[in-house]
């Protein structure tokens, strides 16, 4: 990784970190973490224990409280919505504020919605 020093004479000179590999394993770690969290998710929204907005959140890579930021709904709501039954009785304008978060439009949002009661 590229980094700038002074060098003796006071003049910026460009430098290489020793600093790159602890933090691209640091990275790796985040990202892993993500995916197994992302795969759990993916299995209790399958399984139908889960609604789908817990693994399109760690899809996307968002956490709860960057959810609750993007969204303007608080963390215990967002947690609420993870259950089926609350996921199913969600109001457009709510569903929307989660399409928007995602990226997606409300029309695919709802394609995760499954018809288990």
């Amino acid at each position: 990784k590229l980094v700038y020093a002074v060098d003796a004479s006071g003049h910026y000179q460009g430098s290489q970190s020793d600093g790159w590999e602890p933090e691209a394993y640091a990275t790796q770690l985040a990202v892993q973490e993500l995916l197994d969290l992302e795969a759990e998710a993916k299995a209790g929204w399958e399984r139908g224990e889960l609604s789908p907005l817990k693994f399109l959140m760690y899809h996307y890579r968002l956490d709860e409280p960057a959810l609750a930021q993007i969204t303007g709904l608080w963390q215990w709501r967002i947690r609420r919505h993870f259950r089926p039954a609350v996921y199913r009785g969600l109001s457009a304008s709510i569903l929307g504020r989660y399409a928007e978060a995602f990226g997606l439009t409300l029309a695919d949002l709802t394609r995760y919605q499954k018809d288990v009661a």
